[in-house]
Order: C-alpha cells, then structure tokens, then sequence
C-alpha cells in the first residue's frame, strides 16, 4: 500500500472512523451541489425529517440545464425551471449559499470554486458529479458522488468510501508548440487505457506536470475519471499559492496556511503502489476516433486496425468503427466537422479562451460550420470581455454564449442533431453525449477545435501556428 503520498495524509487527517465493513467514514470539508444531483437528495432528507448538518461547507451553483443563449426566466425548458426552481428553495430552506444567474460568480461548479479560493490544499471535496477529480490540481482528495451520497454528505458531511491505491503518472520535458494539457492527458488515457485507474488515485508529477500554469493542471485532473480513476491530484507548489492568493476565500492567515499546505505534499521517498513515466517529447496534437477517451490518436496518426489493438479492445474498436463512421487506417487529418465547441468544466476557463482566440484571430469559421465558445463561468466572460476576446471570435464567425455546461453533455438546448460530427473541447465521446443519439464527437485541445472550425476538417493546429 502507499505511504507517505498527499492522498494518504489528506486521507489520515479526514478520517473519522474504520466502519464495520472496512470502508472508511470520511469527513467532507466542501461540498458542491448542482441543479441536477441534489433535488433527490434534499427530498430524501426532507423524508426522514433531517436538516443539512454544516451548511456552511455547502456551496451551490447551476451549471448542467441552464441555456447559453436565452436565460430568460421561465425557461422554455419547463423541466429545466423545474430543476432551478427546485434548486432555488433547496438553498433557502437549508441556508446555502447558491451562485446564481446573475450573482456574478454562476458557472460550471468545477470552474467557479477554484476561482473563488473555495478548492483548497489539502480538503477533501465531494460533489454530485464525475469531473470533481477536477480540484485535485490544487492537492485535494476530490471526489465524484451519487445523488445518495449527496444526501449522506448533507446529512452527516461523511462518506462512506474505500480507501485507493496511489499510480504515480510521472511526465518529463517540454511541451512541443501546439501540445496543450488535453493533449496530455488524453496521451496518458489512449496509453494506460479507460479502466486502468479503477481503484486508484492517479498523482500527476514530473517536470512538465510543475510548468503547467493551474487551469492546465485542472485540465490534467478532470479527466483523470476518463482513465478509471476515482480521483487524480497534483502535489501544491508556488503556481498552486499564487493562484490562490486574494480569492474571496482564501485564507486570511495567508503564512502558516501556506506552511501547512506545503506540508502535506508527496514525501521524497513516499512509496506508490505503481509508477508510470511518460516524456512530453513524445505527445502530439491528440484526437479521439472512437467511442471513449481512450480511442484516441496524434493528429499526424491513422486510425488503427483491429489487428494492432489488443484483443481485448477489438469489439469495441469495431464498434466505434460502425459508428463513428471511420475506416481503420484511414488518416484522422481531414475527417470533416459540422459543430464546434468551446468550454465544459475541462477547457472553459480563460486560459483556454486566450489561446483558442490567438489561433482564431484573422482567420475565419469555415462556410456551414457552427462554431461557439461557452465560457465556464460568469468571472471567466467578464474576464474574456475585458481583454476583447469575444470580439476575436465574433468576428471570426463564433458565437458567443453565457456561462454553462452547454453541449458537454446537452442537457440544455444546445445539442447536435442527427449525425453531425463535432469537434469538442470537453470530456466524453460517448455515444449519444452530445444530445443525439447518432450524434460523434472528436475530442481535442480548444486550439485544436479552433483549426477544425476555420477549415471545416481536423486540422493539425501546429499548421495554423
């Protein structure tokens, strides 16, 4: 088992009891909620005449149902007011905070805590959501919940859960111009596969891991659920403290929590039970040609036959064949876009937007393509706004939306229809994710769905720069 690892001294210092089946009573310090995973949740508490025990450590926003373009209440969604509305009470009955539309601070739950210092060193976060993995870039044990887990940590602010494993996933050297986080982490998926991680903690280290800015490390650990694993960290450093520095809730007593935070990072000869080393010098513009994550290729690549798969990953190989409409060994350059999408709780932060504008700027979106940008949160629009990029895209032929989880996963107005392909910045290529059933997505970088937009086709963007 590891030893000395962030995950087992976070996990020590949370630890409230060894329940009777093994598993682990573990104290929640922050506990985000959405519109989606919490109305059951609230109805279960409400049933058995309980009250939510430290509101305080709840926080709440909307981000999965809400529209990008009209947000004018009532929805037109009635389901989606529904849900809101639902939200709205929940909130004020149990006295918890909720950045709403229009609070300034609304957003992708996974965009707005880190940004207003909530994401911390060393807590232990839980959320109705699988992307929770995202706030372990700051050196947190972040975890994906179930809407009954949601009522527990309302409840008793515990969980009940299994301790992990650790794999240290060690990457080296300089990124290549045109190679971004996504590149990163899908390189590191499409090489260990989707279920390697299940029960693992993945730590991210090595030194392209350290010149990663944060919104890049955040990057890294959303998909880190896309590798099986339950939850994936980063060990803090002066980017992390920087970073937090003068958020609305970072600590006041700025030194010793510093101090404090330092200590809890990976001791030098702490004992993982894997290691994996990838060099950076060997990671491409990266495109998904299947049906998961894991299906994914360098731009410059083909799509592979069956024969170079393992046995194990044939059938489903053959299946994203059928329907994604690809043809093994065909080239994944040049395989024609319809829709493009810029956001989601993996590459909707302004870092993203920055450099997807630098690529889009004098250039335009290619004739029958629809290309849009989602900002992640309210702070990231205003911010985007202010340097004028908005603007760049507008005029390259973007459209440019209101915060939300938008086409991610559609649960909202924006969704493709039949089979259009679309070239996505977000997390998942399932079948269906992105709001038809015949509907494909190719994940890639923001940069990367920028040169899909403007030729109409998957584009190696280290063409355009």
């Amino acid at each position: 088992m590891s030893r000395g690892t962030l995950f087992d001294k976070v996990w020590e210092r949370h630890q409230v009891a060894i329940l009777p089946g093994g598993q682990t009573q573990l104290f929640i310090g922050l506990h985000l909620i959405h519109e989606v995973t919490s109305p059951q949740a609230f109805a279960m508490l409400r049933e058995r005449g309980l009250s939510v025990l430290f509101p305080e450590r709840t926080v709440a926003t909307v981000d999965h149902i809400v529209p990008t373009e009209n947000r004018q209440r009532p929805f037109l969604d009635a389901l989606a007011e529904e849900m809101i509305v639902t939200l709205e009470k929940n909130c004020q009955d149990f006295g918890i905070q909720l950045y709403n539309i229009g609070s300034g601070n609304q957003g992708v739950v996974h965009v707005i805590a880190p940004e207003l210092g909530l994401t911390q060193p060393g807590m232990t976060i839980a959320c109705g959501d699988s992307h929770t993995s995202t706030h372990g870039a700051f050196g947190a044990i972040a975890l994906g919940i179930g809407t009954s887990q949601v009522r527990d940590v309302l409840a008793t602010q515990t969980l009940a859960v299994s301790k992990l494993k650790v794999r240290k996933i060690q990457v080296d050297g300089d990124l290549a111009a045109g190679v971004y986080a996504k590149d990163v982490i899908l390189h590191i998926i499409r090489t260990l596969g989707v279920k390697a991680g299940v029960g693992y903690a993945y730590e991210y280290t090595g030194s392209t891991i350290a010149s990663l800015n944060m919104e890049e490390r955040m990057t890294i650990c959303n998909m880190s659920i896309e590798g099986g694993a339950r939850c994936g960290y980063i060990n803090p450093d002066q980017t992390t403290y920087d970073y937090l520095r003068n958020r609305p809730y970072a600590p006041v007593d700025w030194q010793p929590a510093v101090s404090r935070w330092q200590s809890l990072a990976s001791d030098p000869d702490a004992i993982y039970d894997d290691e994996v080393r990838f060099n950076a010098q060997g990671i491409a513009p990266t495109v998904t040609w299947g049906i998961t994550p894991g299906q994914g290729i360098g731009v410059d690549e083909r799509v592979p036959q069956l024969a170079e798969l393992p046995a194990t990953e044939r059938d489903l190989a053959a299946e994203a064949y059928q329907y994604m409409g690809v043809t093994p060994g065909q080239a994944i350059a040049g395989l024609p876009v319809e829709v493009c999408f810029i956001g989601s709780c993996t590459n909707g932060r302004i870092t993203d937007l920055r450099e997807a504008a630098r690529v889009a700027q004098g250039r335009q979106v290619r004739a029958g393509v629809k290309a849009f940008v989602v900002p992640g949160s309210e702070p990231v629009k205003r911010q985007a706004e202010a340097e004028g990029l908005h603007e760049v895209f507008l005029a390259a032929g973007f459209e440019w939306r209101e915060p939300g989880c938008s086409m991610c996963l559609a649960m909202n107005p924006d969704q493709l229809q039949g089979r259009q392909v679309s070239a996505s910045s977000s997390n998942r290529n399932f079948k269906g994710r992105q709001g038809s059933a015949a509907g494909r997505t190719l994940l890639m970088s923001p940069a990367m769905v920028v040169a899909a937009a403007v030729t109409g086709r998957v584009t190696d963007v280290r063409e355009l720069l």
